[in-house]
């Protein structure tokens, strides 16, 4: 007998307390360059799509004008491959002069014009992964270059550089950051280079460190890379999901909806995984091309409020079987104990056909009395008011995703109750209470 476990109120813990920088406190959104333009530093033969100066406005430019600011976009991220070979004679880091011929300084400047927020890359390292001047023996000094820059967010990668030292180094330079009285994201790919290294991470130490930090490898234009990603978060959750909250977020990666390797369906997968995972919102993809229906994906606004509720609670896949997955999320409204809840409803099959999955609401640990209002945020449908024991059908796509979200009701009498729902325990249903086809 399989028995499975749902995680009423997702397990609930109380979301860490971490660094506490005022910043992020709900997961970051923007766009970077990495996934979708790699290091192509080519500017003669590919001007349009080569990392430089020219290729970070024209993504401010649309970032701003179509909508993605207003959907709540705000970060314009360079990622490796902006420096010169060598530092200045001063020792200071300085971009390179043919692609960045103005200067980091005059570029945020630009950014900052259109209403939005400038980040930029770094290697905790001799070099950074693709070979460029890294911080490590320059932290204080680099960091005081990026405040003096106007940087809003640093990515700091971890390769060229000990593992065990991390430990000292990451908290380190973001005490130079804060030292600078600049507010700077700081994101930390510390916890990834550990684990690879067969070191446990000390999330204790990583939360009042950074903001948000990889966990895992980096996303790849594939819906393989993207299944990889989602099977890592939930197999690892118990690990993972209680040193997430507000200002430090898990980070599973840089959203590839737009490119070439997902299908539509699987494109609405990430989008609604990732709200449920409380996931940084960092879209990498040519926004000068990206098709309509990828482009409404991603300015999804239900689906975007899920992501940034301000609980701040990552979401954890509650059932898994036979390729069909469930994951939930609770999320505000708050009533009289009873979280609101994101659940999507994942098919992972192969099969070439939809999935019908039918399961009552006190299944998966809605069990508010009163009810609560489900919507679809894709097909925009209003369910209604449905209490605990009404069972909702839903038909998922092969590699696709339904997302709903269940607003709790309101109480027509006060009550109270000594239930806390952030420490409700697990409990465990028979499968065969579970009804899919």
């Amino acid at each position: 007998q399989i028995l499975i476990v749902f995680a009423v109120v997702a397990g609930l813990a109380i979301p860490s307390h971490g660094l506490d920088n005022g910043l992020v406190r709900t997961p970051p959104m923007g766009w970077l360059a990495w996934e979708r333009f790699r290091c192509n530093t080519d500017c003669k033969n590919d001007p349009d799509n080569c990392i430089s100066d020219r290729l970070f406005r024209v993504m401010a430019d649309i970032v701003a004008s179509e909508g993605y600011a207003d959907a709540g976009y705000e970060f314009i991220n360079i990622d490796d491959c902006w420096l010169d070979k060598e530092r200045s004679y001063t020792g200071h880091l300085q971009p390179d002069p043919i692609r960045f011929p103005n200067g980091i300084k005059d570029l945020a400047n630009y950014i900052h014009s259109k209403g939005l927020k400038f980040g930029i890359y770094e290697d905790y390292g001799n070099y950074t992964c693709a070979g460029y001047p890294g911080v490590l023996g320059s932290l204080e000094l680099d960091a005081l270059t990026f405040a003096s820059w106007e940087v809003d967010y640093v990515k700091l990668d971890g390769c060229y550089s000990h593992p065990r030292d991390m430990d000292i180094g990451y908290p380190e330079f973001g005490y130079h950051l804060n030292r600078t009285g600049r507010p700077i994201v700081y994101s930390c790919s510390w916890p990834v280079y550990q684990i690879y290294a067969g070191i446990q991470p000390n999330y204790s130490s990583i939360i009042n460190s950074c903001n948000l930090w990889r966990n895992y490898d980096d996303i790849q234009d594939s819906w393989t890379s993207l299944e990889s990603i989602i099977d890592y978060y939930g197999n690892n959750q118990e690990a993972l999901v209680h040193h997430s909250g507000p200002g430090h977020w898990n980070d599973p990666d840089m959203l590839i909806i737009g490119n070439f390797g997902l299908s539509y369906e699987q494109s609405k997968t990430q989008m609604a995984i990732w709200a449920i995972l409380a996931a940084p919102l960092l879209m990498s993809v040519d926004l000068r091309s990206i098709r309509p229906e990828y482009k409404a994906i991603l300015q999804n606004r239900k689906i975007i409020a899920v992501d940034q509720d301000p609980l701040g609670i990552q979401g954890r896949r509650i059932y898994k079987h036979k390729g069909i997955e469930i994951w939930a999320r609770p999320i505000s409204p708050l009533y009289q104990n009873y979280f609101s809840y994101a659940i999507a409803f994942l098919n992972r099959r192969t099969d070439g056909t939809p999935s019908d999955v039918a399961v009552t609401l006190q299944e998966m640990g809605l069990i508010s009395p009163d009810g609560y209002r489900i919507e679809d945020l894709y097909e925009d449908v209003d369910y209604g008011i449905l209490l605990p024991q009404t069972k909702i059908k839903v038909k998922v796509n092969p590699s696709g995703v339904v997302i709903l979200r269940a607003n709790v009701q309101p109480s027509s009498f006060t009550q109270t109750t000594a239930f806390d729902p952030f420490r409700q325990i697990y409990p465990t249903i028979d499968r065969n209470t579970f009804k899919k086809k």
